[in-house]
């Protein structure tokens, strides 16, 4: 199946808009086992979009197109559509009533340029949208199935995944039950996990599990798409695998499909009934500001403290006699000081102290800090040393995701100190 996806809107051809809805909808589609062959960007112009339509009705046996459902004179997919398509628009009343509802329920007063999202083209499929008020559609142009979707992110994403996705797996022939495992690891580049994990697929010798990776620092994500005859079929296949790879690349594993880092140690802390409190230089609260805003943390994150220079941290902890690191960067013993005494002064179970050091100088790729991060309780710290090249935004995500993957380790028994391919050991 040749499949195409159209994002339209000027804001999203000049740039102004990140297009993350066409790398979404690709990812998706290929994880599904669909590959996008043509990707189209429009701006919005009624002949431009005209000819974009035509001409992926001659190429392709599927198009989905993102954005111009709006209600405003630019948003002119159906209207468009309708022509490629030879027909006119017809108002949906059963629409045009879900939005009036859609409306009243917010205690709002529907405008009548809202009444624009309700025409269709005539004979065209209805495509439901169950979390915005742009009407999803479906309809023949050329040879191609036309799917038409809206260009805020949620409602696309609830669109493709719930309608259109089971759509094109029944009439591509494709075996509808595919599943998708996700392993999020912190510390292996790709290339290594690839090396680590190769020969995995073979584990199900009928070719069924096919093994990919996503790359975005800091995180990996390594996948598994799994087809089967059904949801049995499927387990029995995937099961082998994935236990090899938590053999293979078990200690590195944060978190697993819609888990997140932030999630599993608060899942920990809560489950153990314990407390948090965080300390951070240079990476801005961005640890806190991970876990601080998860369901269920009021009970558990008690404080975040954060700075830029050593002695604030020392002042605001209580901590004399504090050495200066005005030359030197800081040392494990002084990142187990802070954690202790930040648990000590919030009375936390746990204290994660994150304590990073940039080097002075123009950002640049060799630009490199100095993280030292400790991890402490009332009868117990750990901590470690390392050092994060590759600019200013490298080190601070880096440093980060370091020390909260460190509590990770910390909670579930395991090493703290362990190999990671983001260290640069020559200099520490």
């Amino acid at each position: 199946m040749h499949i195409e996806i159209i994002c339209t809107g000027d804001e999203v051809l000049t740039g102004k808009i990140v297009n993350t809805n066409f790398a979404y909808m690709s990812q998706k589609l290929e994880d599904a086992g669909l590959t996008v062959k043509w990707e189209t960007t429009v701006g919005d112009d009624r002949e431009d979009l005209l000819s974009a339509f035509l001409r992926a009705g001659e190429r392709a046996d599927a198009v989905i197109v993102n954005g111009g459902l709006g209600p405003t004179v630019d948003d002119l997919s159906q209207e468009v559509a309708a022509q490629a398509a030879g027909v006119e628009l017809v108002l949906h009343e059963e629409w045009l009533e879900r939005m009036r509802s859609f409306f009243t329920r917010r205690g709002r007063t529907m405008s009548e340029n809202n009444v624009k999202q309700a025409m269709l083209p005539e004979g065209a499929e209805f495509v439901d949208n169950p979390v915005g008020t742009a009407c999803g559609f479906a309809i023949t142009i050329g040879k191609a199935r036309f799917y038409f979707t809206p260009g805020v992110p949620r409602e696309l994403r609830r669109m493709l995944e719930n309608e259109i996705l089971p759509r094109l797996l029944a009439v591509s022939g494709t075996q509808t039950v595919i599943r998708l495992k996700r392993f999020h690891s912190y510390g292996l580049g790709e290339s290594h996990v690839d090396s680590l994990l190769k020969g995995v697929e073979a584990l199900a010798p009928d070719g069924s599990v096919k093994l990919g990776f996503r790359a975005h620092y800091p995180q990996l994500e390594t996948k598994l798409t799994v087809r089967g005859a059904d949801e049995a079929d499927i387990k029995a296949k995937l099961a082998p695998v994935e236990a090899e790879i938590h053999r293979r690349i078990g200690n590195y594993i944060m978190a697993e499909d819609d888990d997140t880092l932030e999630g599993v140690v608060l899942d920990h802390l809560s489950r153990a009934q314990g407390s948090l409190a965080v300390v951070e230089t240079f990476t801005g609260g961005q640890i806190a500001a991970r876990v601080a805003p998860l369901p269920g943390a009021e009970a558990v994150f008690r404080r975040g403290i954060v700075a830029r220079h050593f002695d604030e941290i020392a002042a605001a902890l209580g901590m004399t006699g504090a050495p200066a690191f005005d030359t030197e960067p800081p040392t494990a013993e002084f990142a187990e000081q802070v954690a202790r005494a930040a648990r000590v002064q919030t009375g936390a179970t746990h204290a994660l102290a994150v304590m990073v050091a940039i080097e002075d100088g123009e950002d640049r790729i060799d630009l490199g800090g100095t993280v030292c991060i400790a991890v402490a309780t009332a009868d117990d710290v750990a901590s470690r040393r390392s050092r994060l090249a590759g600019g200013r935004d490298w080190v601070r995500l880096g440093a980060a995701e370091m020390g909260l993957d460190s509590l990770r380790r910390y909670l579930q028994d395991l090493p703290i100190r362990e190999p990671n391919d983001f260290e640069k050991v020559d200099k520490l």
